[in-house]
């Protein structure tokens, strides 16, 4: 392949158009204004502002609704009215915090890590042994990363870059401020990831998005494409391979921070069906905190093959 001949044919191959600039502009905008209110002020000002204006110009509402007809065909309109809004409020609320930074370390503070996993963590902390922490994108994920960081974890997370290079910039730029190191899934970052793991390291991932590599295996009733990286890394480094969640309480401001019972290093398909068993039962005792506007199942987007 050949190299573009000129730095603007370059920009665009980076996708550093105009329009990707103007994008990212407004979402500063929305993130960095709020920072001149107090904290607790902060957090839902951003989550009313991402549910009532970006939300709808990015579709957000229309898919929650999707994803909820395809999985609770029976749910109370009203019920989906709400889950709808909470659901993108809740996506402002995490985008709030981790442009808070400092501020949200502090609420986070000596919030306890819980949970029937708790000791097994410890443990293969003291030891020195890898860790593969599992979770989605649910409650807050990086709240669970500043609370095992404050715990001498040494933390770094594997992420999807956004599709906004300028965006993208800002967003891995507050990730690493928050709580360690973030390596993108590229060629490069995940043999970053393989020697930190291989050091001993704890990685952090997020793995309930619709991975075209992955394997067809079932969420919540309905076929869903689950991403085996997490898995793989787990049985290849002889990782602990624990799930973590970061359950947002009623204030909206604080957590419980879970760490749930080990998966056993079995089979990579068994360990991530185990894992999507675990999330579906997290995202049924809390269903405004799981991402719903995700393009999870293919049934549920007109432009995917439909599967039964």
């Amino acid at each position: 392949m050949s190299l573009p001949d000129n730095k603007d044919e370059l920009m665009k191959e980076d996708g550093r158009t105009f329009g990707a600039f103007l994008g990212n502009l407004a979402a500063q905008t929305l993130l960095r204004l709020p920072l001149a209110l107090p904290f607790a002020k902060r957090i839902p000002t951003v989550g009313w502002l991402v549910d009532r204006l970006a939300g709808p110009i990015a579709g957000w509402h229309k898919r929650v609704r999707a994803n909820l007809a395809l999985i609770h065909p029976g749910m109370d309109r009203k019920e989906v009215s709400r889950l709808e809004h909470a659901v993108v409020n809740n996506a402002g609320r995490v985008l709030a915090e981790l442009w808070s930074q400092q501020e949200f370390i502090d609420r986070v503070g000596d919030t306890p890590l819980v949970g029937p996993g708790l000791e097994a963590l410890k443990a293969a902390q003291n030891a020195g042994r890898p860790i593969v922490g599992v979770t989605g994108h649910f409650g807050s994920y990086d709240a669970m990363r500043v609370a095992l960081v404050r715990d001498g974890f040494d933390c770094a997370g594997l992420y999807k870059p956004a599709k906004n290079p300028y965006f993208n910039d800002a967003y891995a730029m507050r990730m690493e401020g928050l709580a360690g190191q973030v390596f993108p899934t590229t060629r490069r970052g995940l043999a970053q990831v393989s020697a930190h793991l291989r050091k001993g390291g704890f990685l952090a991932i997020l793995v309930d998005q619709r991975d075209s590599g992955g394997a067809w295996l079932d969420f919540m009733g309905q076929p869903a494409l689950t991403p085996l990286t997490a898995a793989n890394l787990a049985l290849k480094n002889d990782a602990l391979f624990v799930p973590c969640f970061g359950i947002r309480q009623a204030n909206g401001l604080d957590f419980e921070l879970r760490v749930e019972t080990p998966i056993e290093l079995t089979d990579k398909m068994k360990m991530m069906q185990d894992f999507n068993d675990l999330l579906g039962e997290m995202v049924r005792k809390h269903p405004d905190q799981w991402l719903w506007s995700h393009r999870r199942w293919a049934s549920a987007d007109a432009s995917e093959p439909q599967r039964s």
